[in-house]
């Protein structure tokens, strides 16, 4: 007869890492991309006519038209310095020539036509004809940049709220104030990259911001929903431990949906930038670097500022 042998189970120690240990690190990382963000725009910031006012024109044409010295023959045409793009017309064998400028009165009709016989006469060969043009005031461009600010900040409010309501058992309000400016770190960065990296300011930027919001701030909340679990699972624990551990239990989620969505944004980045368009890449590419910066503040920024509130909050 065999003899049954009474096994103890052992006592399983839960793994983590010391983020707390590191968040003079992890903000002065944060403070130096943030600063640099800020100083960049003393750089020139390359804002779109739909925020600054002006006029857009696409002409379509056949054959190949060299981009430099079309804008050198519109600048002396319009007097005043402009931005041209070329890009192939879906579904068709000619390709567009995308015109935009600055200007606080506007493109009379009598100029556009003026603009467009010179440009026909110039480029005789080139069958060029005009697809769109578009007039933005200079107001209107105002107005709208202020409405996504107000949009911005109003979505910062909700997320406080909402936050300071499910999170109530770890002090909501602390956790969504840190939230919140973890997600004003992730904009401002982004902001900077768009600037380095010479895309416009424009819809896409509003675009972006709104996304990196979304995924940062559900990163955010799983972290801040695992120490909630482990606020009941761990009673005794330290503040630091307990952030630890929870932080350190939803690096795998958080990695997974953020080299998704990133590696998703490289495939597709590489396929725009083959065929010229600028318009996805202008997209495309500061998602991958949103992306990054969210994951980064959602483990390392929110978290270890969330302790050190609670830290001079029992100190106080």
């Amino acid at each position: 007869m065999s003899k049954e042998k009474n096994i103890q189970p052992s006592e399983k120690k839960t793994k983590s890492y010391n983020f707390t240990g590191k968040s003079k690190i992890f903000y002065i990382i944060s403070v130096v991309l943030v600063a640099l963000s800020v100083l960049v725009s003393f750089l020139g910031v390359d804002i779109a006519i739909e925020f600054r006012g002006g006029t857009m024109i696409t002409y379509s044409f056949v054959g190949d038209i060299d981009s430099g010295e079309a804008q050198a023959k519109v600048e002396e045409i319009a007097a005043s310095k402009v931005n041209i793009q070329q890009g192939d017309l879906f579904q068709s064998d000619r390709k567009k020539l995308a015109i935009s400028f600055v200007s606080s009165e506007g493109f009379t009709a009598e100029k556009q036509t003026a603009l467009t016989s010179a440009l026909q006469e110039i480029y005789a060969d080139n069958d060029i004809e005009i697809l769109d043009s578009t007039d933005v005031a200079a107001s209107s461009g105002r107005d709208f940049f202020i409405k996504c600010i107000v949009a911005v900040a109003f979505s910062a409010v909700i997320l406080i709220l909402y936050i300071a309501f499910r999170f109530k058992r770890i002090s909501g309000w602390s956790s969504g104030v840190c939230a919140v400016i973890a997600l004003l770190h992730d904009i401002v960065v982004t902001y900077g990259a768009f600037v380095i990296i010479g895309f416009q300011i424009n819809s896409n930027f509003i675009a972006v911001v709104l996304t990196i919001l979304g995924c940062s701030i559900n990163n955010t909340i799983v972290v801040y929903d695992r120490i909630r679990e482990n606020k009941k699972l761990m009673p005794v624990a330290d503040i630091h431990d307990l952030v630890n551990v929870s932080t350190t239990q939803s690096m795998t989620r958080s990695f997974r949906t953020s080299i998704t969505t990133v590696v998703t944004m490289i495939i597709i980045s590489v396929v725009a930038y083959i065929y010229g368009v600028t318009s996805i890449l202008s997209f495309s590419v500061p998602i991958i670097i949103g992306m990054l910066v969210g994951t980064y503040s959602s483990l390392c920024l929110a978290p270890c500022l969330w302790v050190s509130w609670q830290t001079k909050a029992k100190k106080a």
